[in-house]
């Protein structure tokens, strides 16, 4: 089953509820929301106080990406804020083991983030632990971005490696996705699919979800 993840950074945040209210009459199971810290990327998004205010309005999960330099402080704060899946980038995290670790012990699942030129290869050790993976198809900290066609490769490596292992991790991708290439993205071998402005900037976000769901699918179907 491919999920479509919309990103709450491309919604429109006066009609925020709303928009909501529309991918989830699409049938979608999970929102994804970034956080940026101006540190680790360039630009600034939500924080907790935010979350705790979407968490009393949805009961859709919530995806958080923390694109920020001290996961350990924060990780925890958005958990108890009714984060369902924390993710951390590899990038920023010197102690990636504890960190993944640290995230399930307060309740959440824990993914692992790679930008698009970091390598698979600094994550392998950890790849039985991880509950998903998440591998940038842009560079991060600005919604918006075309995709970076290289990252395929990756997708296809790690879905790879995932059957060679035995290993149940989901793979999810983040950036540039559109109804134009989310079939190449969901044959290559990706479980969830982050989409911002494909979706909420989008005439009808329902019918756009749909749209990208049903071409994933027919994708998976010939990959299958």
């Amino acid at each position: 089953m491919i999920e479509i993840l919309p990103s709450l950074l491309a919604a429109d945040f006066a009609r925020l509820g709303e928009q909501i209210a529309q991918v989830t009459e699409a049938g979608v199971n999970f929102l994804h929301f970034d956080v940026m810290d101006g540190h680790f990327v360039p630009n600034i998004s939500f924080g907790v106080p935010v979350l705790q205010s979407l968490r009393k309005s949805t009961k859709l999960a919530i995806d958080v990406h923390l694109m920020i330099e001290d996961a350990d402080t924060y990780a925890p704060m958005f958990v108890a804020a009714g984060a369902d899946c924390v993710s951390v980038h590899q990038e920023a995290c010197p102690h990636l083991d504890r960190t993944i670790r640290m995230i399930q012990s307060e309740g959440a699942r824990a993914g692992v983030v790679l930008n698009p030129a970091t390598p698979l290869v600094t994550v392998e050790h950890v790849l039985p632990l991880v509950d998903y993976v998440l591998l940038m198809s842009v560079n991060p900290g600005f919604g918006g971005q075309s995709f970076i066609p290289y990252v395929l490769e990756k997708v296809r490596a790690l879905r790879e490696q995932r059957g060679r292992l035995g290993l149940g991790f989901s793979i999810e991708i983040d950036g540039g996705v559109s109804v134009d290439n989310v079939g190449r993205v969901a044959e290559a071998g990706v479980d969830w699919v982050v989409a911002g402005s494909s979706v909420f900037g989008a005439p009808n976000p329902a019918h756009a979800v749909t749209a990208m769901r049903q071409a994933a699918m027919e994708a998976v179907a010939r990959r299958v």
